[in-house]
C-alpha cells in the first residue's frame, strides 16, 4: 500500500482544513487507517484513527469533539476533517495504514505511511 497524504496549508484559528489520504491498492478497505502528527523536537503522536470498514473510529482527547476521521473506501481516501483550529494544531501530519487496529500509537504498529503535510495555524 502507498499513501500520500495532502490538503495542508496555513489557515487563521478558528478555521478548518480537510486533509486527504490516497492510498494505491485494491485491498485498502482491510486496512485500519490513522492520522498521526509531530512537531519539531517532539514524538510522533496518533491523533485519530478509523477501521478498514470504518465502522469504529479512535480521537486523541487533544482533536476530540473538533476533527472527523471519514474513510471512501471505494476511491481509496481516508479524511480527516479540521474544525475550530488552534495554534496548538500546528504540525506535520501524516497517515498511515496497519492491517490490525491499533490505538496504541505505537509506529511501529503502523506499516505503511504517508509523506507528511504541513498544517499550520496561525493566532
Amino acid at each position: 500500500v502507498q499513501l500520500q497524504a495532502y490538503g495542508g496549508g496555513l489557515v487563521q484559528a478558528g478555521g478548518s482544513l480537510r486533509l486527504s489520504c490516497a492510498a494505491s491498492g485494491r485491498t485498502f478497505s482491510t486496512y485500519a487507517t490513522g492520522w498521526f502528527r509531530q512537531t519539531p523536537g517532539k514524538e510522533r503522536k496518533l491523533i485519530a484513527a478509523i477501521t478498514g470498514s470504518g465502522g469504529s473510529t479512535y480521537y486523541a482527547d487533544s482533536v476530540k469533539g473538533r476533527f472527523t476521521i471519514s474513510r471512501d473506501n471505494a476511491n481509496n481516501t481516508v479524511y480527516l476533517q479540521m474544525n475550530s483550529l488552534k495554534p496548538e494544531d500546528t504540525a506535520v501530519y501524516y497517515c498511515a495504514a496497519t492491517l490490525y487496529w491499533s490505538t496504541r500509537g505505537n509506529l511501529n504498529d503502523y506499516n505503511y505511511w504517508g509523506q507528511g503535510t504541513q498544517v499550520t495555524v496561525s493566532s
